[in-house]
């Protein structure tokens, strides 16, 4: 059973910065794209970034570009996925989903979701 656990949310002041952390497990299959979601109070969920496990590609949403990082340690157990976030403005505030998609290299509709971590960016 695939288990996607999300830590490292929390409140930051605008300028600041926060690191997201994913410990993805129960995986059946090598080739997978994982990454991030997110939802904000009223909005449509938004995909801000991921990478592929097989060369490592990354993407980013625009909004994120620039500020924005992933990286995963595909060497762990569970493979953890990280998101360093800086420059947050309060347009990031959202909660901020794992996610997975299996057989792909580009991800664009996961299979499975993490519970969520709240980020809030106060201005």
């Amino acid at each position: 059973e695939v288990q996607l656990v999300e830590s490292g949310g929390g409140l930051v002041q605008a300028g600041g910065s926060l690191m997201l952390s994913c410990a993805a497990s129960g995986f059946s299959f090598d080739d997978y794209a994982i990454g991030w979601f997110r939802q904000a109070p009223g909005k449509e969920r938004e995909q801000v970034s991921y990478i592929s496990s097989g060369d490592g590609y990354t993407w980013y949403s625009n909004s994120v570009k620039g500020r924005f990082t992933i990286s995963s340690d595909n060497a762990k157990n569970p493979v953890t996925v990280y998101l360093q976030m800086n420059s947050l403005k309060p347009e990031d505030t959202a909660v901020y989903y794992c996610v997975v998609e299996k057989y792909v290299s580009v991800l664009i509709e996961p299979d499975y979701w993490g519970q969520g971590t709240q980020v809030t960016v106060s201005s």
